[in-house]
């Protein structure tokens, strides 16, 4: 540990907390916009989608990269250096002329974005002895919950009272006061540790890009691509895979530990964590278009029924770490991804009637389930590692939620336009008007079906996991 950094752990732990309530809030405020954006740019949903995606896969595949350049240049000049990107880019989005000027600038902000994700937990670690490790990340958990649960209150009061525009302005004083006090506070203290003599995967690395990229866009041009082209993208991603595997399996040094995949705990514990967070994903995409388009919502009260989600993050999570040390993990991980399959199962039945504070419960039951899992399914995987393996392990448990999350925001736009384009014969969501309300719902509800089916697959695959 840091000795110079370390007689400061606390503020270090609120400059990295920071770093994370900014990234969990712009996720959450840009969902709640989405169809804002979707109205002021007159563009399909299959394409304002890319205004997530582009940002989940700027740091998906990055995420691990800059894992090594932290190591290499140090963990807080990599930290800093991705909120100034992100702050400037954030600035930039504000004022972007066209959807495609904001797609790429989102791309921006996914690396800053990366940059801290990567980097932050490795600070925390360094500035917390090993027996506090645990209650330093809690409370970074904690800033998570604060930044996901404010997102869609301050986004929604923001695009109702001026626009989805001023959205991207939030982090902006928060950012800078954080690289301020940032500066202050490292002022007089013990440069970084770095390690220059770790080698790095490039060609791992690369592989891995051109692998989740590839994987992305075919999942989101498939409707509208021939057979021909489906086999063929079909046949890429599957070679993509096996070159990726065939690098990372013959390579000394490689960008995944294969060693550790191996084990039950470890590959159960990142494939249940992506698939979670994919179906979480999904609905949070999904639910702010049923909101303003079915039940007229505006944008305040679109906030305040997304924010059922991550209400319960603050009960649910600390008290499922405490019967994590005495349950173990296979139980309280199924049992919360069986409680999300069932949320998911009454957001199928739901239509332009449901009372907003059933839709508010399911939602909130949501994320409960999702908080009674994340807890102990990390620490399934931190707690039975070797010490050398924990950082490569926690910028992959990151990567597979993120991972998640790209899968689901694209699955989503994906499966919900090929439903409602059956529906309606043909039409998209872009011409919706209220007579299309019942095409709208059945599409809700056989999208929701389907991901059901999904949770449901991931609530077997938690079962197999040792205890």
């Amino acid at each position: 540990m840091n000795s110079g950094i370390g007689n400061f752990k606390y503020p270090t732990l609120l400059l990295v907390g920071g770093g994370v309530f900014l990234s969990t809030m712009d996720s959450s405020m840009v969902n709640v916009a989405l169809p804002f954006i979707m109205g002021d740019f007159g563009s399909t949903l299959l394409t304002t989608q890319w205004v997530v995606l582009i940002y989940l896969l700027s740091i998906t595949v990055t995420l691990l990269f800059w894992g090594i350049v932290a190591d290499h240049f140090g963990t807080f000049r990599v930290y800093f250096t991705g909120i100034a990107v992100f702050i400037s880019a954030s600035v930039c989005c504000s004022l972007a002329p066209s959807l495609a000027v904001l797609i790429a600038l989102r791309s921006v902000e996914g690396l800053g974005a990366a940059m801290m994700m990567a980097s932050g937990p490795a600070i925390v670690r360094d500035v917390f002895p090993r027996n506090e490790l645990g209650r330093g990340l809690g409370l970074v958990g904690i800033a998570t919950s604060a930044g996901l649960m404010s997102g869609p209150v301050v986004g929604g009061v923001l695009i109702s009272q001026v626009s989805w525009r001023v959205i991207f302005l939030v982090s902006v004083p928060i950012g800078v006061s954080i690289v301020v006090l940032g500066f202050i506070r490292r002022r007089g203290s013990e440069p970084d540790q770095v390690a220059p003599q770790r080698s790095f995967d490039w060609k791992g690395a690369a592989m891995w890009g051109v692998l989740i990229t590839s994987l992305v866009l075919y999942a989101h041009f498939l409707p509208r691509l021939d057979l021909i082209w489906k086999i063929g993208g079909s046949a890429w991603l599957a070679a993509a895979g096996a070159l990726f595997y065939g690098a990372e399996k013959t390579r000394k040094s490689n960008i995944l530990p294969l060693h550790l995949f191996a084990k039950n705990y470890y590959h159960i514990g990142l494939i249940t964590a992506s698939l979670s967070f994919a179906s979480l994903f999904a609905v949070l995409v999904l639910m702010p278009f049923y909101l303003t388009h079915v039940r007229g919502l505006g944008g305040d009260m679109v906030g305040m029924m997304m924010m059922a989600v991550p209400l319960t993050l603050f009960i649910v999570s600390p008290t499922a770490g405490m019967l994590y040390d005495r349950l173990g993990s296979r139980l309280l991980t199924t049992l919360g991804l069986s409680i999300c399959t069932l949320s998911l199962l009454g957001l199928a039945m739901i239509d332009g009637d449901t009372r907003l504070a059933v839709i508010f419960f399911i939602l909130a039951l949501l994320g409960m389930g999702q908080s009674m899992f994340l807890a102990p399914n990390t620490a399934s995987l931190l707690s039975r590692i070797p010490e050398g393996d924990a950082g490569v392990t926690s910028g992959l448990l990151a990567t597979s939620r993120n991972l998640g999350m790209l899968i689901g925001a694209a699955a989503a736009s994906m499966i919900f336009s090929a439903w409602y384009g059956y529906f309606s014969s043909g039409d998209e969501l872009g011409t919706y008007r209220a007579l299309m309300e019942p095409v709208f719902v059945s599409s809700l509800r056989a999208t929701m079906l389907c991901l059901a089916a999904l949770a449901g697959v991931n609530v077997c695959i938690s079962w197999r996991r040792e205890r």
